[in-house]
């Protein structure tokens, strides 16, 4: 192949005498900014449980095709967010009392493992760590936005299931973590002061703190009861 005088080649040698004259084009994960879109407004309320997703209206919105609405709405599917319809598409899941208990006693089980295995694992400087983090929930009450104190809120749960060592429990909770995460945002502006509602957290951590499974366990219980038999209620009034 010949070149024009003073034109530098398309490509570079194989021997990669001369630099490429393009750079690679990285191409962003439309389905995935797509479906991190939804499910924060599914998480944040704008889309209601029950709500069908219109994916001509999405895609139209977005100023896509809704070859990828459709399969980001796939993707939450399988995280249990949305559930297809025959002929209809795809709608927000709604949520059951049944749901809420199911979640919740699988949830508690999981947790009272992971406590009990942190304070045989957990260094002392992890543990004074979960103290810190009920003080910066605390701190934070008034500052963050809903979505951020739910994430805070979370975070708080999954390090107890990180300190506990045991990766099949982590991966567990993982699984879960979406759906917990969507029952927290629909209900945490029902429980009133928020200040109170992080403090119902310290008990947890100052039990972990001292080693005391059996006082861990029961904070642990307390806090899953409360928040299971309160979000119970709001669904059933729904």
């Amino acid at each position: 192949m010949t070149n024009t005088p003073g034109v530098p080649p398309l490509f570079a040698p194989l021997d990669g005498s001369r630099s490429p004259a393009f750079k690679s084009i990285e191409v962003p994960d439309l389905v995935g900014v797509i479906e991190a879109q939804l499910q924060q407004a599914i998480l944040a309320g704008r889309i209601a449980p029950g709500e069908r997703i219109v994916e001509a209206e999405l895609a139209r919105q977005m100023g896509v095709s809704r070859a990828p609405v459709r399969e980001a709405a796939r993707r939450l599917e399988s995280l249990g967010l949305l559930v297809s319809r025959p002929r209809h598409g795809f709608a927000v899941r709604t949520i059951s009392a049944k749901q809420v208990d199911d979640l919740y006693r699988v949830r508690l089980t999981l947790e009272l493992m992971s406590a009990a295995l942190a304070c045989e694992n957990a260094t002392d400087a992890e543990l004074a760590n979960v103290v810190s983090k009920v003080d910066e929930m605390v701190a934070q009450a008034d500052v963050l936005d809903q979505a951020e104190r739910v994430a805070l809120d979370l975070a708080f749960h999954a390090y107890l299931c990180e300190l506990s060592r045991n990766d099949y429990l982590r991966r567990l909770f993982d699984n879960m973590q979406t759906e917990v995460r969507m029952f927290l945002a629909l209900t945490e502006d029902t429980y009133g002061d928020r200040h109170e509602l992080a403090e119902t957290h310290r008990p947890i951590a100052l039990a972990l703190q001292a080693r005391d499974v059996p006082q861990v366990q029961a904070a642990l219980t307390f806090h899953l009861e409360v928040a299971r038999i309160h979000v119970r209620g709001l669904f059933e009034k729904a």
